[in-house]
């Protein structure tokens, strides 16, 4: 029986170019790839509660993927993760954006950035287990899992 393989390996193996290490990425590459992830999961979420038009699979998209629903869902993690993870967020946090959200405040956007951060180190360590259980606890702690 073959072994199946992640996402991650599947692209690795595709596109087999010098991996570089994850630890000397910005916080800002990886809230760039851990947007993407985020997004990524929260649209599949979305579809999964069934076929409907895309005003309003974006519309539901949009309670979550934004600023002010990262934060809340940074919040409601930041006591779950472990100490790495912890350090991760905070570079995410703490980096030095030259962007920010239109409808949201600076340090909404600074925390949601942070989780982008979290969760691009994960997918890019292949912990999609771990990311997706943050995922869950944090969705659920915000209320907003299962969807209303």
């Amino acid at each position: 029986m073959e072994e199946s393989l992640s996402f991650l390996e599947k692209i690795t193996l595709t596109f087999p170019e010098t991996k570089v290490n994850i630890q000397s990425y910005s916080p800002l590459t990886l809230a760039y790839i851990g947007d993407s992830i985020y997004d990524l999961c929260i649209r599949t979420l979305v579809v999964e509660k069934g076929n409907r038009s895309p005003n309003t699979l974006h519309r539901d998209a949009s309670r979550l993927v934004n600023a002010a629903a990262q934060s809340a869902m940074a919040d409601a993690i930041l006591s779950d993760l472990t100490d790495e993870e912890v350090t991760v967020f905070k570079r995410g946090r703490n980096a030095k954006s030259y962007t920010t959200a239109k409808n949201a405040s600076v340090s909404d956007y600074r925390k949601a950035t942070g989780l982008e951060a979290l969760f691009g180190y994960l997918y890019l360590r292949d912990e999609t287990d771990r990311l997706l259980f943050l995922l869950r606890i944090g969705l659920e702690r915000i209320e907003l899992y299962p969807f209303k």
